[in-house]
Parts: structure tokens; sequence; C-alpha cells
């Protein structure tokens, strides 16, 4: 008896051996197969932003060695820009107005092209998401020209007698950064209408129709069942929209490159022309000075997320104390 319980001990010693063998080949494989990615991540994302940091404390030009240490000489120089500032100013203009536009007009499109009696919904949602499948730097180019003095456009307007000389669209600096908007807001639509498209999918059809026995009508369904039931998407495309209006240099570079006189300049396209544009940059390329640019940019885009986080967070908390309450429960 007792060497019939050495020799189960025994076995079960042997199986839990293995089992840690085998727990660690599977942890090495898995090392090594997410090694290269590891890697990519290290060098082309955490060391360029690493080193970001480590040249805005500089006044470098991109070659040569780190040999002038101004401190936070940078940051001063950007904080008392008024070239810095207007740049800050278009960047919030260009992200409301294209979050306004572009989420806004794309629920309204998502809840026409919903609508089960529309026929040829495919073509149309295939339309409007052709935009977003387009080069930005080609639709900038393309718009460059449509609205120019002399483009389409004016030319459109001119020949049906609407206007009698031609309107700037791109040298009036207001008119500009209009159009920017508005061109932003319309290569947009397309995955923001799918994002609403999938919300308004997901909402139970039963709702729908015992709003209809209640005899409510649209407006009343829209307000009670699917503007209340797509507020959860709603949050995420509201911020997803908010952090590309952040990324518009493509755009912007293409369509006005931040004229006229720097009233379309964005704070990407300020970064990129004195990191890289002698002529737009003051004269120089200033590497630490754009680099310092770049910090405040990624300040600036975290402090957008945590206040947008904060809000959509404070209204889930009272949402569930106003749910607990309702059930009777103590309120925390």
């Amino acid at each position: 008896m007792a060497n019939h319980i050495k020799v189960d001990d025994k076995t079960t010693t042997k199986s839990k051996s293995n089992l840690r063998t085998l727990k660690k080949r599977k942890a090495i494989w898995a090392y090594i197969f997410l090694a290269p990615q590891i890697i990519v991540f290290f060098v082309f994302s955490a060391y360029p932003i690493v080193m970001s940091y480590v040249y805005s404390f500089y006044e470098w030009s991109g070659i040569g060695p780190l040999n002038d240490f101004v401190g936070l000489g940078n940051y001063q120089q950007l904080l008392t820009s008024e070239r810095f500032w207007n740049s800050a100013v278009v960047s919030i203009y260009y992200i409301l107005g294209t979050t306004v536009l572009g989420v806004g007009g794309a629920l309204i499109l998502a809840i026409i092209l919903n609508d089960q009696k529309l026929k040829g919904k495919g073509f149309y949602r295939a339309i409007y998401f052709l935009p977003v499948v387009t080069t930005t730097a080609i639709v900038g180019i393309i718009m460059g020209n449509i609205f120019g003095i002399n483009g389409f456009f004016n030319q459109f307007l001119l020949h049906v007698s609407i206007i009698d000389k031609p309107i700037p669209w791109l040298t009036d600096p207001l008119l500009a950064v209009i159009l920017l908007i508005v061109i932003g807001s319309w290569k947009g639509l397309g995955i923001n209408m799918v994002y609403w498209l999938a919300g308004l999918q997901s909402i139970p059809n039963e709702l729908y129709e015992s709003a209809q026995l209640d005899g409510a009508g649209f407006w009343a369904t829209l307000r009670h069942i699917t503007l209340p039931l797509l507020k959860p998407i709603a949050a995420v495309i509201i911020l997803l929209s908010l952090v590309s209006g952040i990324n518009a240099f493509d755009l912007v570079k293409t369509l006005t490159n931040g004229g006229p006189n720097f009233a379309t300049e964005t704070m990407d396209l300020l970064i990129y022309n004195f990191a890289f544009s002698s002529q737009l940059g003051g004269g120089q390329v200033r590497m630490g000075y754009a680099s310092a640019a770049g910090v405040l940019l990624g300040i600036f885009t975290f402090v957008i997320s945590m206040i947008f986080g904060a809000v959509s967070f404070g209204k889930q908390v009272t949402k569930f104390r106003v749910n607990k309450k309702k059930k009777g429960g103590v309120s925390v």
C-alpha cells in the first residue's frame, strides 16, 4: 500500500514538472513572437517621444551634437509668441468646428440612411463614405483648385449670376478658416456616419414598434428612444472626432499651407514649419523649438481627452445614482 502511494506521488510530481516546463516554453515562444512588435514600438514610437522632450531643452537645428542647452527657453519663447497662440486658436476652431459639423451632420445622415423604406441605401452610404478612403492630401489639392480665385466654384457662381466677382475663398483669412472646417468635416463625415449606423442598428426594433402602437411620432421616438440609447456611442464618436481634429496637418498643408499670413496655420503645421522649413520657420530650422511645440501639443491633446473623459465619467456616475435611487437602494 505504502509503495503504491509513493508511486502515485512520483507520478504527480513528474506531471507538475512537465506542466511547468510546457508553460515556460509557451512563455518563451510568446516573447519571441512579441519581440519584433516591441522593438518597432521602442524604435519608432517610444524613442522619438522621449527624445522630443530632450530636444525641447536645446537650441538645435537637427544636425550635429546637442551643445546649446537653453533649458525652458524654447517654451518661454513659444508661450510669448503671437504666432503660436494664433495656431492654437485655429486648432481649437478646427477641432470644435469639425466635431460639431462632422458628428452632427453624420447623425442626421445616418438616421436618414437607416430608414427601412429608403431605396438604394447601400449606394448612398458608399457615396458618403468615399471621401474617407480618399487620401487627405489629394482632397486638399483638388479642393484648392476648386475653390481657387479662378476655380470651378467661382466660375459656376459667376455663370449662374449669383455673384458678380470671384470670392477669395483661400485668400481671405475668415473664409479660409471656414472653408477648412467645412472640408475637414466633409472628409470625416463618412466614418462618423458608419459609427452612428452601427449604434442605430443595435437598437431593438421592438422599442420602435411599441412606440408606434402608443401613437408616438418620429420626433417623439427620436427624442425618447433613439437619442438616449445612442448616448454611449456618442461619447466615443465625439472623442474620436476631437482627437482626429488635432491631426489636421495633411489637409491644411495641401489646401492653404497655413495662409493667408498664417491665418489657417494649425499647431501641427507650425511644428512642421519650424522643424523642416527655414522659409516658414522664421528663417532657420529650429528642431528644438519645434520639439517644444510638439510637447505642448501633446499636453493639449492629453488635457482635452482628460476633460472629455471626466465629463463622460461624471454623467455615468450621475446615471448610476439615479438608477439606484429608482430601485430604492442607498445613494453612493
